[in-house]
């Protein structure tokens, strides 16, 4: 299967957006004050179901960021003379 160059521009982002939005996420889980991941001091299940979710998302956000990749390379590959 071919992609096209704008879906292999699209899936790039979209990966790097993954990693960009998560990372944030997840530092922000980290140091929440707020009472939902940390009971003192302890993770809750808040913090172990969102943090599941963020490795979930780095894992999908990449396989996604690595397919758009490989798929920009393949049209350069094929686009010289």
């Amino acid at each position: 299967m071919k992609l096209s160059r704008p879906v292999s521009w699209f899936l790039l982002a979209f990966g790097v957006w993954s990693w960009v939005v998560w990372t944030t996420f997840v530092k922000n889980l980290a140091k929440d004050a707020s009472g939902l991941a940390f009971d003192n001091g302890s993770p809750t299940g808040y913090f172990w179901v969102h943090l599941s979710l963020a490795i979930t998302s780095f894992i999908l956000g990449t396989g996604v960021g690595v397919i758009g990749f490989r798929g920009l390379r393949a049209h350069a590959r094929t686009s010289r003379p």
